[in-house]
């Protein structure tokens, strides 16, 4: 199904990712489908009768609001505005060189008297290169992504109906900040579930790219341990009695991986092969050390930390800038766990381009992604407020925060899930 040009009501999303990450539902199937391109509670003393819920008592108020940073700040935010949802990306296919026209060579007789500037054919078979007036035009491939996925936040502010439960403007001011405070908490929370969306759409949709298309974008790291040193360990093994063998496994694994992918080739991508006249064509891709993220479970870091990881944070390797710990992808109680049904390309070509559903997704260990900055993008195309008149008869105002954000996942450029599994 091709990916829908309406805006999508993200809020049910948000809210169950949200959820989830805070631990108020377990681990469960989420789809990111179509939204990627996913002690006593108040004194027993009576209660002001607007909102119910604060008590009528004077005596001294503590607020219990304290300020939250969103996490997952290492997805790249792009700003495209509210006037451009639609983006398109134009890459270009990789060509050959052709044979020389300036020397004679082993191929051709290009230079010889009476021979002119076209391919001198003798029986039908050409002795030299090509006329200069032969054409060879660039070959671009333009991907289209359109993503916006819209949520309002509101709250209402009553001017004169909760000052009687307070001792006098500085204690209500005060509770007017902890109400602002929270706002903002659920705001950057919601933020937050956004990009986690995000980048689980990217996770689920790398091993789904790569069980159609073999892209090299999902490495089961314990079947690479086996491969490497000819055992058969299973991850219980790897994540207990050979920790240790394993870490330094995973430190060259992702050290190596990053390496290569500085080097512009058809790895750890999708190429999007085309063929014409007979030649296969792949778009190439490179990223260099600046544009490399690296997201890893910290559980395992903290582990590792203490005992041979710390090398990995070497600046030549990867900057701290680049570089972000996550104590969970989906669940806070399920850590190292992510379920989801991702959107990714049309990698089989069955799909007429358009982008399609993926196979679900359930894998118990991740340890980590290695990914492209523009890999995986969170397009910020609307944040704003507004603010209601006052409503003369019972003296309140509403105010509004609208979002509208795309999640951009390119599986053309270069991306790694790292997991492990039996």
């Amino acid at each position: 199904m091709a990916k829908t040009l309406t805006p999508l009501d993200a809020s049910a999303l948000i809210t169950e990712i949200a959820k989830e990450a805070t631990g108020q539902n377990a681990l469960g199937a989420v789809t990111t489908d179509d939204f990627v391109s996913v002690g006593e509670t108040i004194l027993n003393t009576g209660y002001e009768n607007t909102l119910n819920a604060i008590s009528v008592v004077l005596g001294r108020m503590f607020v219990a609001a304290r300020p939250y940073s969103g996490k997952l700040n290492i997805i790249n935010e792009i700003d495209t505005g509210i006037f451009t949802q639609r983006t398109r990306k134009i890459s270009y296919y990789s060509q050959d060189p052709q044979a020389s026209g300036a020397w004679n060579t082993q191929i051709f007789t290009n230079l010889a008297a009476g021979f002119d500037n076209g391919e001198n054919p003798s029986g039908g078979v050409a002795q030299s290169a090509p006329s200069m007036w032969v054409q060879k035009p660039a070959m671009p491939l333009e991907m289209n992504f359109y993503s916006h996925n819209v949520w309002t936040e509101q709250l209402t502010t009553y001017r004169d109906a909760l000052k009687v439960a307070f001792t006098g403007p500085e204690e209500f001011a005060q509770f007017i900040d902890g109400i602002l405070v929270e706002k903002s908490n659920d705001i950057a929370q919601q933020l937050e579930a956004n990009r986690r969306l995000t980048l689980l759409n990217y996770m689920g949709g790398l091993y789904d790219v790569d069980a159609v298309g073999s892209t090299g974008q999902a490495i089961n790291l314990r079947t690479a341990y086996n491969t490497k040193f000819n055992t058969t360990k299973s991850v219980t093994d790897l994540l207990t009695t050979d920790f240790t063998s394993f870490l330094e496994f995973l430190v060259s694994t992702i050290k190596q991986l990053s390496d290569k992918m500085t080097y512009r080739s058809i790895e750890n991508h999708w190429t999007v092969p085309k063929t014409v006249g007979g030649t296969q064509y792949d778009i190439l891709r490179h990223t260099p050390k600046s544009r490399q993220k690296l997201v890893l479970y910290r559980p395992l870091i903290i582990d590792a930390e203490s005992r041979i990881f710390p090398e990995i944070f070497n600046p030549e390797f990867l900057s701290m800038d680049n570089y972000e710990g996550v104590d969970f992808f989906q669940s806070i109680q399920s850590a190292d766990a992510i379920n989801v049904v991702p959107s990714i390309p049309d990698v089989a070509g069955t799909n007429n381009g358009e982008q399609t559903t993926g196979s679900a997704v359930n894998l118990a260990h991740v340890v980590g992604i290695l990914f492209d900055a523009d890999a995986c993008v969170d397009n910020n195309m609307l944040d704003d407020s507004l603010t209601s008149p006052v409503e003369a008869a019972k003296k309140y105002y509403n105010t509004f925060w609208h979002f509208n954000h795309g999640s951009i996942n390119d599986f053309t450029e270069k991306g790694i899930l790292l997991y492990m599994a039996d």
